[in-house]
């Protein structure tokens, strides 16, 4: 299993499992874009240093994991549960630390992944969303419009953060073929409220306002990677999502 330094992401991904005790955390991002092994990190990060009981439902099991400091029991849809759902239901039985739920795919899951770090689990799981306001989307979209206050509520509550990534080419006679553009949104006071109120359109503009914090926005991620020489400006201007801003940041305005 890589780690984040082999994985080539930022400080905050450390921080965050090593100060996170319950609570969720998602990685998103398109399919081939590097969640599963970024999660395996973080999840591993945690069995390397903590005396925790750490559970998986995984569809299928990417990445063995070798207990070390933590004891690791890994369950694969299909093998040893039937779906996601029966599994979620049993899990918390076996008195987990630390739940890793493969992907949130529909209103059951979803629901079960909250209630788990609602009552104080670290719960991290994926969903296939290109960044973190989409994510907010998709999850409101497995519910019907009456239950969706209920919804907002428990994620401004349990919602730890929200790590979106990309790939990129990287810059040539570089170490790495790829190298990962991240997205960073922390569940903070002001996040929480902008959930609540249902001001999604706002988190953006949240995370551009907090990098002190360790959030990032996908044009930050892409001007440092620029800076350090792991991409070049081509691409990046390619993956950028608004290059005039890019351009002024690279410009240092």
């Amino acid at each position: 299993i890589p780690d984040f330094k082999a994985l080539h992401l930022p400080p905050i991904y450390t921080e965050l499992v090593e100060k996170a005790n319950e609570g969720l955390i998602l990685v998103v991002g398109v399919t081939g874009c590097g969640k599963s092994s970024t999660l395996a990190a973080m999840v591993n990060h945690i069995n390397l240093t903590q005396a925790v009981h750490i559970i998986t439902i995984e569809d299928p099991v990417e990445y063995r994991i070798v207990p070390a400091k933590a004891i690791v029991s890994q369950r694969e849809l299909g093998i040893d549960v039937p779906d996601y759902h029966t599994a979620l239901r049993y899990i918390v039985r076996q008195d987990p630390d630390i739940v890793f739920i493969g992907e949130l795919r529909d209103h059951d899951t979803v629901m079960a992944a909250i209630s788990a770090a609602e009552t104080g689990h670290l719960v991290f799981a994926t969903m296939h969303t290109a960044d973190t306001l989409q994510s907010f989307s998709r999850i409101l979209e497995f519910f019907p419009a009456s239950e969706r206050a209920f919804i907002r509520s428990a994620l401004a509550t349990s919602l730890k953060a929200i790590m979106a990534q990309r790939l990129l080419p990287a810059a040539e006679g570089f170490e790495v073929s790829v190298v990962p553009a991240t997205e960073v949104l922390l569940n903070n006071a002001i996040c929480k409220s902008k959930i609540l109120e249902g001001d999604d359109g706002a988190l953006p503009a949240v995370i551009a306002g907090c990098v002190n914090e360790g959030m990032r926005s996908f044009t930050t991620s892409l001007a440092e990677l620029v800076n350090k020489d792991w991409v070049t400006k081509r691409v990046a201007m390619e993956y950028a999502p608004n290059r005039e801003a890019l351009d002024s940041i690279l410009k240092g305005m």
